[in-house]
């Protein structure tokens, strides 16, 4: 709206001065369709631009017709196609052609779903970034399941989005409710769907077990669509911004300890979004009795893996290397890991079905965790060890004699570490008097066996004791590698 005042003003430039609109409006400092508004709602005629032909007229038919085919094609491939037939403009021009041409979709209605009580619960992840643990960098993952009905929320983070993490999330969730939903939603997840072609589905082998055990149906929404697993949605926001935000945690575990406090205090207490006059906590104890009961066992959600053991005793197992008794390595062991930090994984020998507690399970990388001198099947030092006590292993409490740091000598089995003696790569299987097992210089290409004994050292004759005598010559077997020292008696007889 403007004042009286330039309106009159604009009508005498353009009766009594006949100055155009463009003249007027930049005196006046006003829009030029102000000044062509002023004038109309005067009657006075207006001078209308002669319109020029523009250089994508002989194209346009043209790209209508393909935008009709394909409503998402892009401008830049759009401007390559009529480029071939001869457009002589710019590729700017082009891309606010097509924008003006494009059609628009339709406009598309939704309806507010409601759910019965006990009916549905909706499942999804959500990423919170990353976790350093030492030396490794594990995502930050966060499991979601929020009853339809009460919206009562459960939230568990994890380092990962695996298989075991997605089964150990639900056998939590049903105890944190102690019941469990008749339909679970899920979006087409690896963890759920395998394999989907329309409306027939092919799900993971291991959700329909832990299904069977809990007695619920898994049910995936449509392929991209969200909406209909929206409450799950909303409630991954909800957590991202009333629990995680600026929020401290010494580790995981004070995470989900934080987390669980939250989901049954602030998170319960607020108010139903079906029902504002009354609180979570309530709709989710009225809920309860609509629920299924939880059978009398849990599924097991331990991680079962196979592991090749070379001849060192060590396994790789979630990017670590573990230690595993000596009488089962060149095997091939099953791992059966909780995802507890403090549980000990078990080492499970296909062949005799025996077994091995270990260290607790390493969210790090590239570690080595072994047995400490407290564990019940932690090795005892060999004789050479405890002999002379110059040293010790922080480990096996093993003694290693001075004169062996100096000669680069084994003196114990286990890794070096800070502070002790150099230890050598391969550990020492112990066993009380048994004859200290020292590693040998080998030739390339093959490998020193971990309980071979090293060849003892040919006693000279009494004709050459004194230094006098010349030594006879060694058989082949007996002579040293080339390039390696002979040690002393004193060293066992040792290669090094």
């Amino acid at each position: 709206m403007i004042a009286r005042a330039l309106e009159t003003e604009i009508l005498r430039l353009h009766h009594t001065e006949h100055w155009p609109v463009g003249t007027i409006a930049t005196q006046l400092r006003v829009h030029h369709s102000t000044v062509r508004r002023v004038l109309a709602q005067a009657g006075a005629p207006v001078a209308q631009p002669t319109p020029r032909p523009s250089i994508i007229e002989p194209y346009r038919a043209f790209i209508v017709e393909t935008l009709g085919k394909y409503p998402t094609l892009r401008a830049s491939r759009l401007y390559t196609m009529v480029r071939e037939r001869g457009y002589p403009g710019a590729p700017d021009h082009l891309r606010a052609i097509v924008a003006r041409l494009r059609p628009r979709p339709a406009a598309q209605a939704y309806l507010r779903l409601r759910t019965l009580p006990g009916e549905q619960a909706q499942v999804d992840w959500a990423h919170f970034g990353k976790l350093t643990v030492g030396r490794a960098v594990r995502p930050l993952m966060a499991f979601v399941m929020v009853l339809s009905y009460s919206r009562h929320l459960f939230l568990r983070f994890y380092l990962g989005a695996a298989m075991n993490y997605f089964i150990r999330g639900h056998v939590e969730a049903f105890a944190s409710f102690n019941s469990v939903p008749r339909v679970l939603l899920y979006d087409n997840l690896k963890s759920a769907v395998l394999e989907r072609s329309g409306d027939a589905i092919r799900f993971h082998p291991t959700l329909l077990e832990l299904a069977a055990h809990y007695r619920f149906e898994p049910r995936p929404v449509a392929v991209a669509r969200g909406n209909e697993k929206g409450r799950v949605e909303r409630a991954i926001r909800f957590v991202r911004e009333a629990f995680f935000a600026a929020r401290t945690f010494r580790d995981l575990d004070d995470l989900n300890a934080q987390a669980a406090a939250w989901c049954e205090g602030a998170c319960a207490d607020r108010l139903c979004p079906e029902d504002r006059a009354r609180t979570v906590r309530t709709v989710f104890a009225e809920e309860t009795p609509r629920l299924l009961a939880l059978p009398e066992n849990p599924f097991p959600t331990e991680e079962r893996i196979e592991v090749s053991v070379g001849k060192s005793p060590y396994a790789r197992f979630d990017l670590n290397d573990y230690t595993v008794p000596h009488t089962h390595v060149t095997r091939t062991l099953s791992v059966l890991a909780t995802l507890d930090t403090r549980a000990h994984p078990r080492w499970q020998c296909r062949a005799r079905h025996s077994s091995a507690h270990l260290r607790p399970r390493c969210a790090n990388r590239n570690q080595s965790p072994s047995r400490g001198s407290g564990h019940p099947q932690a090795r005892r030092p060999c004789a050479p060890c405890a002999r002379s006590p110059a040293s010790r292993c922080t480990q096996c409490e093993a003694a290693v004699p001075a004169r062996r740091r100096a000669r680069r000598t084994p003196g114990c089995a286990h890794p070096r570490s800070a502070g002790t003696a150099r230890h050598p790569r391969r550990e020492c299987v112990g066993g009380g008097d048994r004859r200290h097992t020292g590693r040998r210089r080998r030739a390339p290409g093959r490998r020193a066996s971990l309980h071979r004994p090293a060849r003892p050292r040919p006693r000279p004759s009494p004709a050459h004791r004194g230094g006098t005598a010349q030594r006879p010559a060694l058989a082949r077997h007996q002579r040293a590698p080339a390039g390696v020292k002979r040690l002393r008696k004193a060293d066992h007889g040792v290669y090094r």
